[in-house]
């Protein structure tokens, strides 16, 4: 079979090989992450239109930025205990569906307030499909492969962030250009909804919930008799439980490295055409070049950390990007009036450095939480994460105003040593240990 040796000996799931259907799961998983970075990107570009169109105060456009946030910390709040509950599979295609429904209904908004709600429910729907997609991808890939794949989600926001620029640059001159803008993510949605559809349960999530043999029936057509499931007792889903037996620590490690990140990220995607215009990149289409350069380099980033995540470690990664990040955004802050090739490269270093803690935002609830709880820990700690940034974007706009970027990029900086702080403190190393392993507590070192 695909992934396994022709060989009578026993293999663990957990060391099975690479295999076209491990290619696939993690393909359309990362549909999630892609509709995330295209989402939040988008909405920065369309705003240049509907501001002025839909007359929109400069609260009003505040609260456009943060509805999608907001609406991330509901849906993976909720949609990760419910993953835990009902199933990976159950939940795989539903939000998808969802996403979809909700970029039509986009297209006829009238008023900030409708805008505000759809921004608001779509976020909610991309927020239930992280700790979905990243749960399933993680309970089916081998060890070796789990940092590479995650990272494969992890670029996927930024692709569809460079995206979403993209097509934001092609309809900025049209009549009526958001209307295209925000509907436009009806055709990737579909795409994913197709590729998801006969993608099976988690055999892991299966065996966590005392149905061995449909797990064992799923890991035999997949990988070949021989592949046999790690052993872990049945459990039943208790959310209680992410707040005793020392995981509550790992939920708190994981959402604060994970704001740190996210949040200066997430001011510069939501926002990014008019930081470029203050940093002296012009406006209208120069400004939305600037920012898909900038989505590139974070892209850029995500790929050789996925592979330095297994030799390097995930311990020593974090904390050298977080010091990396810390000094480009401290030289903006410091320098805000830099000619634009000096503004730019110390964007794209940022960008390129955060590729590092964007995949071990996925990868470390993935790993430090057993399979009865993975999926809520996820969305604990996103939810937990997003607390910051629906603050720190809502306040966006009014205080670049008020203080301008320079004094944005030094708060940007203030935060991100908030992150490397934690993780020279805290920060453990996972590298090489199965799920069972380091999800487990052991020796009161969490």
């Amino acid at each position: 079979m695909s992934g396994v040796n022709d060989t009578k000996d026993k293999v663990m799931l957990d060391d099975v090989g690479m295999s076209p259907f491990l290619r696939r799961v993690t393909i359309f998983a990362s549909g999630g992450p892609f509709l995330d970075g295209y989402v939040l990107a988008i909405i920065g570009v369309a705003l240049v239109q509907l501001t002025p169109q839909l007359q929109m105060t400069a609260q009003e456009t505040a609260l456009t930025g943060v509805a999608a946030l907001a609406g991330l910390f509901l849906g993976t709040l909720v949609g990760g205990y419910i993953t835990d509950l009902l199933g990976r599979k159950v939940m795989f295609t539903i939000d998808i569906a969802a996403i979809a429904a909700i970029s039509i209904v986009s297209i006829f908004v009238s008023s900030p307030v409708e805008l505000i709600i759809m921004r608001l429910l779509i976020g909610v729907a991309i927020g239930a499909d992280y700790p979905i997609a990243t749960s399933l991808v993680a309970e089916f890939t081998p060890g070796r492969y789990r940092a590479i794949s995650m990272g494969v989600l992890a670029a996927m926001w930024y692709v569809g962030a460079t995206f979403a620029g993209l097509v934001g640059f092609l309809c900025i001159n049209l009549d009526d250009g958001w209307k295209w803008m925000l509907g436009s993510s009806i055709l990737p949605c579909l795409l994913i909804f197709l590729g998801r559809l006969d993608i099976p349960e988690s055999p892991r999530w299966l065996n966590r919930k005392g149905r061995t043999e449909e797990a064992t029936m799923i890991v035999h057509r997949l990988f070949g008799m021989q592949v046999e499931l790690e052993k872990e007792a049945a459990q039943k889903t208790r959310y209680r439980k992410l707040f005793t037996h020392g995981y509550f620590g790992r939920v708190i490690f994981v959402g604060t490295i994970w704001l740190c990140q996210v949040v200066p990220m997430f001011a510069i995607y939501t926002f990014g055409p008019q930081i470029m215009e203050a940093f002296g990149l012009s406006s209208g289409h120069e400004a939305i070049l600037g920012d898909i350069a900038i989505s590139l380099f974070f892209l850029a980033g995500c790929i050789p950390a996925m592979y330095l995540l297994n030799s390097l470690g995930r311990r020593p990664m974090l904390i050298g990007s977080f010091a990396m990040m810390t000094l480009t955004l401290l030289v903006l802050g410091i320098y805000p009036d830099a000619g634009i090739v000096i503004v730019v490269s110390l964007f794209a270093l940022y960008a390129f450095f955060s590729g590092g803690p964007g995949i071990m935002q996925w990868l470390y609830p993935n790993e430090l939480f057993p399979t009865d709880i993975r999926a809520s820990a996820v969305g604990a700690a996103m939810a937990f994460s997003r607390i910051g940034t629906v603050v720190s974007t809502y306040a966006l706009p009014m205080f670049m105003v008020t203080y301008g970027v320079g004094s944005v990029m030094l708060v940007g900086a203030g935060i991100s040593v908030v992150g490397l702080l934690v993780s020279i403190f805290f920060a453990p190393e996972t590298k090489g240990r199965s799920l069972v392993q380091t999800s487990a507590l052991d020796d009161g070192k969490h």
